[in-house]
């Protein structure tokens, strides 16, 4: 019987269409709104604005914003933190810098950095119940070129109703190793007390996780078995490309907080895993526990074959933890009443075409967004720039998981 449903869903992977998650915004290549025609012009000609270099990442919505990153891959990135304006008509609309345009200019020079606060590269970020944007800023520019690490991984958290900076906070040198890289962040908030925060950042590269403190702006550094990769998911094709990563735990979401005692259960899971495993958030915020609790991790189960993901996201109405499947080119979700078992998996889309490498995705007031920006054949081959490589879906929840074992009872 497992065998038949592998068989089956494998089939899906290769031949379904999207039919759920309407297509809202698409681009061929990215364009932004630069302060002046001028800079614009500037920017081209000294190649600090390498159009094909810029390629979409991470996603989040507060109000009429919708937040997209570009990470510094490579060289010629105009503004790693953007938004759009969710009203805009445009179906490939320009990215706004933000706050500012100033903030997202590269800096190598320490002193302008330290004054403004550059951001350097950006991959994902995450908007709170507080009304703050989570950055995650990696400090590393030109990834695949010549890698210069401009400052600290550093998180920067922004008050979206005033556009200002809340706080900076950059890792000590204890929470760093030589590969780490840091492309994630998960805020833990408790709305009436936004001053008791936390937040969760996946070290992918070294399979470890840095816990930050709000409270008292410090950060720590938590190390588990379960952080690391399984070499026998680490082989990806995608877009016609094959390809071999050794990612650590990258997705990570939070459940809702328990009725009784407030923790959350933290899900997670290594990108080159097709494993799910749980801890609870006391655990985490636990400085002086977090390392030593090795049997407070369990695995919850196995999504079954082919089923790597890069991000996850737990809605606290559905109660469906959503996922992408970036080896079958769809979003994959688990309705978390049930026995976390490959049977109880949906794919609730998947498309050759548009949802090549889907690569974040969000639950917003009820509606599921996700972004598929073909990343492996930006990194290993070349984008067709007169093909649509960049996309941007959404779907109510209701209806993304409707007729499926997600399905609300």
């Amino acid at each position: 019987m497992y065998k038949l449903y592998l068989i089956f869903n494998l089939f899906l992977g290769c031949y379904s269409t999207n039919e759920k998650l309407k297509e809202v915004y698409s681009w061929k290549k990215l364009d932004f709104v630069f302060p002046s025609v001028a800079v614009r012009e500037s920017a081209l000609k000294s190649e600090d604005y390498i159009v094909e270099n810029n390629l979409p990442l991470g996603l989040d919505i507060w109000e009429d914003k919708l937040f997209v990153t570009v990470p510094r891959w490579k060289s010629g990135v105009a503004s790693t933190l953007n938004y759009i304006h969710l009203n805009d008509s445009s179906s490939s609309p320009l990215l706004t810098p933000y706050p500012s345009w100033e903030y997202n200019q590269l800096s190598t020079d320490d002193e302008n950095a330290t004054s403004h606060d550059n951001i350097i590269s950006v991959f994902r970020v995450h908007v709170d119940k507080c009304d703050r944007l989570w950055v995650m800023d990696t400090g590393l520019a030109d990834i695949l070129g010549t890698a210069s690490q401009i400052k600290p991984p550093t998180i920067l958290v922004f008050d979206l109703n005033t556009d200002t900076l809340l706080r900076k906070h950059s890792f000590k040198d204890s929470d760093i190793k030589a590969k780490s890289f840091f492309a994630n962040i998960v805020p833990d908030v408790v709305p009436e007390n936004c001053n008791t925060s936390f937040a969760y950042i996946p070290d992918l590269g070294e399979y470890g996780l840095i816990v930050y403190d709000w409270l008292n702006d410090d950060s720590w550094r938590v190390e588990h078995h379960y952080f690391h990769f399984d070499p026998l998911y680490g082989n990806y094709h995608v877009g016609g490309v094959n390809f071999q990563w050794t990612d650590g735990v990258f997705g990570l979401a939070l459940s809702a907080a328990d009725k009784i005692n407030g923790s959350r259960t933290v899900y997670f899971h290594a990108l080159s895993s097709t494993n799910e495993f749980v801890v609870s958030n006391e655990v985490l915020k636990n400085k002086n526990a977090s390392s030593n609790s090795y049997y407070d991790y369990k695995l919850l189960g196995s999504r079954g074959e082919n089923t790597q993901a890069t991000s996850s996201y737990y809605d606290e109405t559905s109660e469906v933890l959503f996922y992408t499947q970036v080896n079958r080119n769809g979003i994959g979700c688990w309705n978390s009443n049930k026995p976390f078992t490959p049977e109880n998996q949906a794919l609730i889309t998947s498309d050759n075409e548009t949802f090549i490498f889907p690569n974040d995705l969000k639950v917003r007031n009820g509606n599921l967004w996700v972004l598929t920006d073909k990343m492996p054949v930006f990194i290993y081959k070349t984008l067709d720039s007169e093909e649509i490589n960049y996309r941007i879906f959404m779907a109510s929840v209701e209806d993304a998981i409707k007729n499926t074992t997600c399905e609300i009872a």
